[in-house]
């Protein structure tokens, strides 16, 4: 099974859940968390392992030859995404708009936009017990994390048997590095907090489930702080709403220190049986 994580907006809790889930899975099961928010992962503070594996990463971007390059300009014309320029003499190619769909490169009938690889992040995996973390880490100054998201998830697919569970902590919001984190997955648990700013990015996150046609429930952090808006919105748009997680400080002080709550929290170990019980996922230690 593969389970992504995600949210509407940042801060409701979206690590934290994925990082326990993850943890109390691996106390029976196999089990892969794969940071995806590849632009500021943080899973590895609460996931202590040895490091396993480290590659860098790549993508494919054109690259102009001048001397074979005749200057029909149709390199121009098929690029959807604006990423090359013809100026005077010179084709000019910007990589932080290209996307490596290959129009250029293949369709330049005198081969002059041969593809080159480019670094944009790296990939570590960590190993503590029963539990694989895949880090994916965007380079500073790379403007696209989607090559980077497509590749982590390739790698936990090739790279572990099958019956592994996956949990992917998709990056924040509703973009493209989202879409690309859950478009994957068999389900998604979408984590929100009860606050008129989390109901509406809420709202954003569900519409985008559905344009994607994913499964999908809500988890409920820190119910007891606002209103019961979110609960409501589930009730009337018919979503599951599967656990909640209360405001306490004691959550939040084991946070700052890097611990994992459901050892200490009984409020989240139940959280977690509630998820499990409802994907069907046997846990003895529950």
């Amino acid at each position: 099974m593969k389970i992504s994580i995600a949210s509407g907006k940042g801060g409701t809790g979206k690590t934290t859940l994925a990082v326990n889930l993850a943890a109390y899975l691996a106390l029976e099961h196999d089990v892969i968390l794969a940071d995806l928010d590849v632009e500021e992962p943080n899973s590895g503070l609460f996931i202590h392992g040895n490091k396993t594996y480290e590659q860098a990463v790549y993508r494919m971007i054109p690259e102009w030859d001048s001397e074979k390059c005749s200057l029909c300009s149709l390199c121009t014309e098929v690029c959807a995404f604006h990423a090359i320029s013809r100026v005077h003499d010179d084709i000019l190619v910007f990589p932080q708009l290209c996307h490596s769909c290959y129009a250029c490169s293949e369709l330049c009938p005198v081969n002059a936009l041969p593809m080159v690889q480019k670094k944009i992040g790296t990939l570590k995996q960590f190993e503590s017990g029963k539990l694989t973390l895949i880090e994916s880490i965007l380079d500073i100054g790379e403007e696209q994390a989607v090559p980077l998201i497509k590749q982590a998830i390739q790698f936990a697919d090739e790279s572990f048997p099958e019956e592994t569970i996956r949990i992917f902590d998709a990056p924040p919001g509703t973009s493209c590095p989202m879409v690309e984190a859950v478009k994957h997955a068999d389900k998604v648990i979408l984590i929100t907090e009860p606050t008129p700013v989390g109901l509406y990015d809420l709202q954003l996150a569900v519409e985008t489930l559905q344009a994607l046609q994913k499964a999908f429930v809500v988890v409920l952090n820190r119910y007891d702080i606002g209103n019961s808006h979110i609960s409501e919105f589930c009730r009337d748009k018919q979503i599951p709403l599967i656990a909640t997680i209360p405001n306490q400080r004691k959550i939040a002080e084991c946070y700052s220190r890097g611990e994992l709550l459901y050892h200490t929290i009984p409020e989240v170990k139940f959280a977690l049986d509630q998820i499990l019980e409802y994907f069907h996922i046997p846990l003895q230690a529950s």
